[in-house]
């Protein structure tokens, strides 16, 4: 033998029960799912009424491109809710099927969380261009 040894296997940490972790499609359970879903629903609701608030003191049209940040916040939680993916975990290299932060886990293979910044990074596009099209609407709204 010439030494070398084979190289050592990836670890990685056995999913526990209900671990649904698929890298780059789905790294959160049903209660944080829940969690996001309050989120679109309460950005869409400040989307709403800081449209209504903006038109009713007559702001100026290219004011209304504030609703981009609502509309794009709301966007992203509804998308996440939808694809069973939270970005932040992603980016932190987490999943989370269970109830409540105690349950988080991480990911460690690298090839797993390149997938979940991939998926990241598609989410927030998607998510750009859902909430692009209702704020250039308010843009033309007539004042």
């Amino acid at each position: 033998m010439s030494g070398l040894s084979a190289p050592a296997p990836i670890r990685t940490i056995a999913p526990a029960p209900g671990d649904d972790y698929v890298p780059g499609v789905c790294n959160i359970g049903p209660w944080e799912i829940r969690r996001r879903r309050a989120s679109a629903i309460g950005a869409f609701v400040v989307a709403a009424a800081l449209l209504a608030v903006l038109v009713a003191i007559g702001a100026p049209a290219w004011i209304r491109l504030a609703l981009i940040a609502p509309l794009w916040g709301g966007a992203i939680s509804w998308l996440q809710a939808r694809r069973h993916f939270c970005v932040a975990y992603a980016l932190g290299g987490m999943a989370n099927f269970g109830d409540g932060a105690a349950t988080r886990r991480p990911v460690v293979d690298p090839a797993q969380h390149a997938a979940d910044r991939r998926a990241t990074a598609h989410l927030l596009r998607d998510a750009f261009l859902i909430a692009i099209v209702p704020t250039v609407l308010a843009v033309l709204l007539p004042v």
